[in-house]
């Protein structure tokens, strides 16, 4: 049998009350409790810095942040700094890798195919690059990013996650260096797709329950609360 995980979209939400309810599930999988889950939110604005970021990286300061309501946070996952906001999907996996492979790399490479294929269903052309982490278009500026990766591990269970530019203001970005990196970021709007959210999910819950080789099963009200 398939391991199961469960699907659960969150809505809008802001950075910090999602992490709550990532950190409240990844306490059960950690005791070997409950269920692994991907969760799928929409943050308003926020620049987050990794364990790994440098505050240099944050171009805008605190006055310039607040004017345009863009939140600055502090957080445990990996990489750099990085923006969340509207027209984003961003998704956090909650497993534990101890019932999958105890593996970091395998499992970010992982991720990394899961956005590459959804792209393609969206007839985007996406990839990875060695040694930078995240998924990548081809644009007339050269490689751009379209899709940010982040993770977190404790006792093998993950929090953190990635997060897809499909609608997403690109202006946003020149508040920051994007993961530390100088170059474009890119989106699937600016790709030349009107894609909608929701059909992106879809397509991205597909693609990472084969490459996880997970049941996946979208959370019902009658689930809510057993299976975190």
């Amino acid at each position: 049998m398939k391991r199961l995980c469960i699907t659960r979209d969150l809505g809008r939400m802001r950075y910090a009350e999602a992490l709550a309810i990532q950190e409240e599930i990844a306490a059960g999988r950690k005791l070997g409790q409950g269920t692994d889950h991907l969760l799928f939110v929409e943050h308003p604005h926020v620049v987050t810095i990794g364990r790994n970021g440098r505050e240099s990286n944050v171009l805008a300061g605190p006055d310039l942040l607040r004017a345009k309501n863009i939140e600055l946070f502090e957080c445990d996952r990996g990489g750099d700094v990085t923006y969340h906001g509207p027209g984003q999907v961003v998704a956090y996996p909650i497993m534990d890798l101890r019932e999958w492979k105890r593996d970091v790399g395998a499992f970010v490479r992982a991720i990394e195919q899961t956005l590459i294929d959804t792209l393609e269903e969206f007839g985007i052309e996406a990839y990875r690059i060695p040694k930078l982490t995240g998924v990548w278009t081809p644009t007339d500026a050269g490689d751009a990013k379209i899709a940010a990766i982040g993770v977190h591990l404790s006792r093998w269970v993950s929090t953190h996650g990635w997060a897809l530019n499909v609608t997403t203001d690109l202006r946003c970005f020149d508040y920051i260096v994007p993961c530390g990196l100088q170059k474009p970021v890119t989106s699937m709007e600016r790709k030349g797709v009107q894609a909608d959210p929701e059909a992106v999910k879809q397509s991205l819950v597909r693609h990472f329950g084969r490459c996880f080789d997970f049941e996946m099963r979208a959370e019902t009200p009658e689930l809510t609360g057993a299976t975190k």
